[in-house]
């Protein structure tokens, strides 16, 4: 993953033509498409085509994520076999190993710009075996890493949205975040309110009739340098959830671009992306009620992160 710190001399040039040097991506035409393709993060922020004109600083940070998962030119999903994460399939289910930097489902026309998601790798693998679309049980955020179910029927879909409703299946959570949470462990309760025009969650009181509750357990597994990789078991599924509450608390995940708060701009600790990864999912299977339990590893790129906290502690 290349990395530039920004020097005197380079100091006051765009962003796309510092990209464009022969040290860089060598050419105009490759910094635009790593713009246009989301790929490039200046100061831990990750910027678009949009931001092409930015004048650097001395001292900045310019990083390229050039194997960013969903962001190669996007293809035909018709008739093309991807190599999609099923963990677990059945006549009713799946679930999948969502990778970062795809979407579980689809964004809306007018912001889609081409981004892949494992909904319509899905719908294309389940069409060529001659099965209709898949159902949407629930989701994660683009950008976090785990585990996500779907159904192939809309009566095992509205069985499983019924459990989730009712907040009845496990789903725990690894993240890094900067800090150490104290106690070790303990429970997070919050209200939210989701801002339709910043699509961001953000914190508001019980008497607010838009508000939601928003609880999970948390507990410290490991403690590093200025870190800690926790574990997150939550009790209600809001959007964006452990992002805002772990903020909230001023354990804002490692790499986070969107909760952050003043003293974030002093955190140091390099990742392209939340850290946040969703590690285990239990829930009743919607035809015979038996318990269905499915856990992944952290993948590569946190492995890699922890690895280098240890390193540094």
């Amino acid at each position: 993953m290349p990395q530039w710190t920004i020097d005197p001399d380079a100091a006051d040039l765009r962003l796309d033509k510092f990209l464009a040097g022969a040290a860089r991506l060598g050419s105009r035409g490759k910094a635009v498409t790593a713009l246009d393709r989301r790929k490039v993060f200046l100061n831990e922020r990750e910027v678009t085509i949009a931001d092409a004109g930015v004048r650097l600083a001395a001292g900045d940070v310019v990083r390229v994520w050039m194997d960013r998962p969903g962001s190669s030119k996007r293809r035909s999903a018709i008739g093309e076999e991807r190599d999609l994460p099923i963990v677990y399939e059945d006549d009713t289910i799946l679930v999948l190993n969502k990778p970062a930097g795809v979407l579980a489902v689809p964004l809306p026309p007018t912001r889609r710009r081409d981004a892949r998601s494992v909904f319509e790798d899905l719908e294309a693998y389940l069409s060529r075996r001659g099965r209709r679309r898949p159902f949407v049980v629930h989701r994660i955020d683009r950008d976090t890493s785990g585990l996500v179910l779907f159904s192939k029927t809309a009566k095992t879909q509205k069985a499983l949205k019924e459990q989730f409703k009712r907040h009845e299946p496990e789903r725990v959570y690894l993240a890094v975040v900067y800090g150490h949470p104290t106690p070790a462990s303990g429970t997070w309760r919050d209200y939210m309110v989701w801002d339709e025009r910043a699509l961001i969650q953000k914190e508001t009181h019980p008497r607010d009739p838009k508000g939601k509750d928003a609880v999970c357990h948390y507990r410290v597994i490991e403690k590093f340098a200025g870190a800690s990789l926790i574990e997150v078991e939550l009790l209600t599924g809001r959007r964006n959830q452990i992002r805002l509450q772990a903020r909230l608390r001023g354990h804002t995940l490692v790499g986070e671009q969107r909760y952050t708060y003043g003293p974030d701009s002093l955190r140091t600790i390099a990742f392209p992306r939340q850290a946040l990864h969703a590690h285990r999912l239990t829930f009743r299977h919607p035809v015979d009620g038996r318990a269905m339990q499915f856990e992944v590893p952290l993948p590569q790129d946190m492995n890699a992160l922890v690895a280098r906290l240890r390193r540094i502690s």
